[in-house]
């Protein structure tokens, strides 16, 4: 698009791309990050979100560095940890993965942590971290049976889409709500505004 600078995602996540629509912006170009997300050992929630975010701006800012379409783009980049205490939840693959998230989540209270990381045109680095509290109802064998049928974990941090099924999990979040679902909408978009990224280019065609 003419009149802005390019915008490329460094996610493959269809709700990051989701949220990153909501605020009106279209990226030009999505370059997801393949790296490995493994926590390192006593790595706590908030340094393993911060790092692995890191991680994934400077791998999507070298496949920017090389496609001349690109070169001066925006890069944005996050990484949502789900946390009990110090323990990490894996991003669940596996049925077993995901009964064991939601025994752990049922009736507690948990964390949600996502690390944003902006590279700016000059390949500035900027990051901030949100961390929203969760509390879940606790959960019947029927219910955990059910959520496990129908698929939603896979993939998901926690093993749950808050803005899904799991959505009736949930009995108080203190803090953001996009943040649980992967992208922290405000802190974002006060990070992009204030690096000089028209935000409100998109917003008249919104609608």
């Amino acid at each position: 698009m003419i009149g802005r600078p390019k915008f490329v995602l460094a996610s493959g996540s269809p709700r990051r791309l989701a949220l990153v629509n909501q605020a009106g912006i279209e990226p030009d170009a999505l370059r997801p990050a393949d790296i490995d997300e493994t926590p390192k050992r006593g790595e706590l929630p908030r340094a393993c979100a911060t790092r692995l975010a890191r991680s994934k701006a400077e791998t999507a800012l070298a496949m920017v560095r090389i496609d001349e379409e690109l070169k001066g783009a925006f890069v944005l980049a996050a990484d949502t940890v789900v946390a009990v205490g110090r323990r990490i939840l894996p991003k669940a693959e596996l049925l077993d993965e995901a009964a064991q998230c939601l025994r752990l989540l049922s009736g507690r209270n948990h964390r949600v942590h996502t690390a944003v990381c902006l590279v700016t045109p000059k390949e500035t680095f900027r990051q901030r971290h949100v961390e929203t509290r969760v509390r879940f109802k606790r959960l019947s064998d029927e219910d955990i049976e059910a959520y496990l049928a129908s698929g939603e974990w896979r993939g998901k941090a926690g093993g749950y889409a808050a803005q899904g099924i799991a959505g009736s999990f949930i009995v108080k979040i203190v803090g953001s709500f996009s943040n649980i679902v992967g992208l922290p909408l405000y802190e974002t978009v006060s990070m992009l505004g204030g690096e000089g990224y028209p935000i409100h280019f998109g917003w008249l065609n919104a609608l």
